[in-house]
């Protein structure tokens, strides 16, 4: 059942509001830290493909005996340390508020990427990228609950969704720099330069998001200060219609009221990156098996490049469609999207130990497997991130995403671990056929678990409005 879109609450004004050029300010804001998260995580993809091709001093265990055991550490390393990240900024998130935060992960973005790219071994480049993975996983619950909070009804999946939507331009910038770095550098700087790119987005932004007031929700709801709320409604020139604060909305009240919405949050996302983050950056390794080896590390880099070109789009298909279609239907059509084409792909695909034979052109059989990227990007990539947003409740909000976000990078941590172990031992047809089935699961989790947010405001989505109680 559909949610009254409008209850009375104090947040009137903001929910009815136009699109504003303050609404595209915070995105520009938040979306610059996905940027950055995306290229940080695929970047190592390209930084895989020079190390363990080259002898670089200082990471012969890339080349050695257990490769695979230590590719898998270093291509993972950044997402263990990004569900702690999730984990510890969501909670700070709700306890201390989402200003206090702001801007503190954007620093730990840019020290982690300088100290990856100055890394003198494999055992010191593993510990940077697990720092900088801190970074990614505290502006993930920060950046969608900000957006969220200060989105009007009518385009606020269309925002939140904006801002997820840089993931996937920070993968492409990934894939850019990393053509640039292999064709006019040496490979023992060219990593290097890869990994060292990354702290700029971030540094570009610590200062304003450190400028930026907290949330009219926030301030009001969980602070009670009125005074706070209004200035930061005012920047759009809306207004607090009635002070009141969240009364008797206990962490037993929240989990009774929302455990099976807790369910459906962490599975989807779950299921999910285990999909995009083994095929992302292992992308090199999944190509070649489809298309054979490629003649050199610029082209290997541009194959295993192609596929996030044409999944680019589906984050601006999903962002125009989210606030028309709703968000539960998008997810499902992306998930059954998914488990067709990792089927069609795996029935084409013949693998006689090593050995790889095609049932149509190597062409037509990558660009099958490279929409799967599409859909997976239109479908539960980007609408894993935006209904957490705004499914809870203001106090428990940040929590609730970050828990669901970091139920993801759990599934992208361990696909990203075992991918290389998977590939080689089974091969790419049978691991086609278990994402497949990974896929199918999430349909379900969608249907049964999720409330569908389109057009509704925060407050009635969540049942928060029964929570609020006027102020003096």
């Amino acid at each position: 059942m559909q949610p009254n879109r409008y209850p009375t609450t104090p947040f009137e004004h903001l929910d009815k509001l136009k699109l504003t050029w303050t609404h595209l300010k915070i995105w520009y804001l938040s979306g610059a830290g996905f940027f950055t998260d995306a290229y940080d995580l695929f970047v190592i993809s390209a930084v895989l493909t020079i190390l363990t091709t080259y002898a670089v001093p200082g990471f012969e265990e890339l080349q050695g005996h257990n490769a695979a055991f230590w590719t898998g550490l270093l291509g993972s390393a950044a997402l263990w340390a990004t569900i702690a990240g999730q984990l510890l900024f969501g909670f700070l998130g709700d306890r201390l508020g989402r200003k206090y935060l702001y801007g503190v992960e954007a620093a730990i973005l840019v020290a982690g990427a300088l100290l990856s790219a100055v890394a003198p071994n494999l055992l010191w480049l593993i510990a940077a990228r697990t720092f900088l993975g801190f970074g990614i996983g505290g502006d993930y619950p920060i950046s969608a609950t900000i957006m969220s909070e200060y989105s009007n009804v009518r385009d606020r999946g269309k925002l939140v969704a904006l801002v997820f939507a840089n993931q996937g331009l920070g993968i492409l910038a990934s894939v850019g720099v990393a053509l640039a770095s292999v064709a006019w550098l040496p490979p023992d700087v060219a990593w290097r330069v890869m990994l060292g790119v990354g702290a700029i987005p971030a540094a570009s932004v610590i200062y304003f998001r450190r400028k930026m007031p907290e949330t009219p929700r926030f301030a009001l709801l969980v602070k009670g200060d009125v005074k706070e709320a209004k200035k930061a409604a005012g920047l759009f020139g809306a207004d607090i219609t009635a002070p009141a604060k969240v009364e008797g909305l206990s962490l037993h009240d929240f989990l009774s009221n929302n455990w099976k919405i807790l369910i459906g949050t962490t599975v989807s996302w779950f299921l999910t990156d285990i999909a995009l983050y083994g095929t992302g950056v292992y992308s090199g390794a999944v190509v070649s098996s489809i298309i054979g080896q490629a003649k050199s590390i610029f082209q290997q880099i541009l194959y295993q490049g192609l596929p996030f070109m044409v999944g680019l789009p589906g984050y601006f298909v999903a962002a125009f469609l989210l606030d028309r279609l709703g968000r539960k239907p998008i997810q499902n059509l992306g998930f059954a999207a998914m488990a067709v084409i990792y089927l069609a792909v795996s029935a084409v695909v013949l693998q006689a130990g090593k050995s790889v034979e095609l049932l149509i052109p190597a062409a037509a059989a990558l660009s099958v497997y490279s929409l799967s990227y599409f859909f997976i990007n239109f479908g539960p990539n980007t609408t894993t991130f935006v209904v957490p947003a705004e499914v809870y409740p203001t106090r428990y909000r940040t929590t609730g995403h970050g828990i669901s976000a970091a139920a993801g990078k759990l599934g992208a941590a361990i696909s990203t671990l075992f991918f290389p172990t998977l590939l080689s031992a089974i091969g790419v047809s049978h691991l086609l056929q278990l994402l497949a089935l990974v896929s199918v699961l999430g349909i379900p989790f969608t249907a049964l678990m999720l409330p569908e947010p389109k057009l509704a405001s925060l407050e009635a989505i969540s049942g928060e409005h029964k929570y609020i109680r006027p102020l003096g």
